[in-house]
């Protein structure tokens, strides 16, 4: 798990859309989005975002949404979460909780070495450069409503060379039919309840 902050967008848009100097001046006081990003380690499916701050509660609340995305998609248990050593996930008591309630633990990385968490980092450059500076946006609300496309196009659509040229979505759906077989023939197991889910395309 990461989190990319990026400045939000004027109405009218900001220096992308009308240079550099006019965009400086429209971009006072706009203030950040906190895009909260999950990368599945075998699937490469990831989930993601946008929140106005990165706190322990919606760092937590997040974590809690990623799990039901995943496990809608067959990834039933989370094992570990790696992430950085930002304090919500070194000390805040709401992220301990969702670990806990998820059965997992928390990993960090060693300081001042982002690539430890290489593949979200990687899925972080792909989220700048195919939706956050892909196109000039005229407001912060058309960027954000474009990252849900961005998303099912990474998760269905993009070929990824370690995964042989196969979507993300590819293993997860293999992953959901051995899991729905492992359900048939124990029908007694209860693996959680989904809260929260992006919708199907």
């Amino acid at each position: 798990m990461d989190v990319k902050k990026l400045g939000r967008i004027p109405d009218g848009g900001g220096h992308r859309t009308l240079g550099r100097q006019a965009g400086r001046a429209t971009r006072s006081a706009m203030g950040f989005d906190y895009v909260h990003s999950a990368v599945d380690d075998h699937s490469r499916l990831a989930y993601s975002e946008i929140h106005p701050d990165e706190k322990v509660a919606t760092c937590a609340g997040f974590l809690t949404r990623a799990a039901a995305f995943f496990h809608h998609h067959g990834i039933l248990r989370i094992e570990r979460v790696l992430t950085d050593n930002a304090w919500a996930y070194r000390k805040g008591l709401a992220w301990k909780t969702a670990l806990a309630t998820l059965g997992a633990t928390g990993k960090l990385t060693r300081a001042y070495r982002p690539q430890t968490n290489g593949k979200v980092e990687r899925f972080n450059r792909t989220l700048l450069d195919e939706w956050a500076y892909l196109r000039p946006y005229t407001s912060n609300d058309e960027r954000t409503t474009a990252l849900a496309d961005f998303l099912h196009t990474y998760n269905h659509h993009r070929c990824h060379t370690a995964l042989q040229g196969q979507p993300p979505i590819s293993r997860a759906t293999t992953l959901r039919g051995n899991t729905f077989k492992a359900c048939c023939r124990n029908a007694e197991r209860s693996f959680g309840t989904i809260t929260q889910r992006l919708p199907d395309r």
